[in-house]
């Protein structure tokens, strides 16, 4: 059997071209720099980390309390909205660590840096579809805001990533927003 001697020390370009170990490094160095813990598009990514975590607790707790008239249909599309906000967390999670930083993951790190709240007990129906909906727009409002922000760090990755994410929430938003509006007073 023939034995390779070929050097690895480099890799190819894709154009053919071997790509210098001292190049690639560079690169990598150049994106985790500007991509610092307190960068905005790191900020906004770790932001929606940790509301996938949250609205997916949430969205667990309306489905298990859910009851009423709409009982079926509730139940059924907050799980729903928990299993799509959960298939969004380890692609923003992996995001992060693609542009150099670590995803926050621990509970302490999540109620630090959500900018939703903790469903409590005790809701109606009304109130629990009316704290979704408003957390739905909050998100949604950042991940605008998050898609300027990476634009603006020509990291057209992360902008692809919340603008694809953003329409999860716009179409959760939707549904609940048309069960509040619908006046049919079976979400009391």
């Amino acid at each position: 059997m023939a034995r390779n001697t070929q050097s690895h020390s480099t890799r190819s370009s894709g154009e053919g071209r071997p790509v210098e170990p001292q190049r690639v490094e560079r690169t990598v160095r150049e994106i985790s720099q500007l991509n610092a813990p307190d960068a905005p598009v790191v900020r906004h990514l770790q932001r929606q980390v940790a509301n996938a975590f949250l609205l997916y607790a949430n969205y667990k707790r309306y489905h298990w309390q859910t009851f009423g008239p709409l009982f079926r249909d509730l139940h059924l599309l907050f799980d729903t909205m928990a299993d799509e906000v959960r298939g969004t967390l380890d692609e923003f999670a992996e995001r992060l660590r693609m542009i150099g930083q670590d995803p926050i993951a621990t509970p302490a790190e999540v109620m630090e840096n959500t900018s939703v709240k903790p469903a409590p007990l005790g809701l109606t129906m009304r109130e629990m579809v009316e704290q979704a909906d408003a957390h739905a727009v909050i998100v949604i409002r950042e991940m605008r805001e998050a898609v300027e922000a990476a634009d603006e760090a020509n990291d057209p990755g992360t902008a692809d990533l919340f603008t694809r994410f953003v329409q999860v929430h716009e179409k959760h938003e939707w549904f609940l927003r048309d069960i509040l509006e619908r006046g049919d007073r079976l979400v009391t």
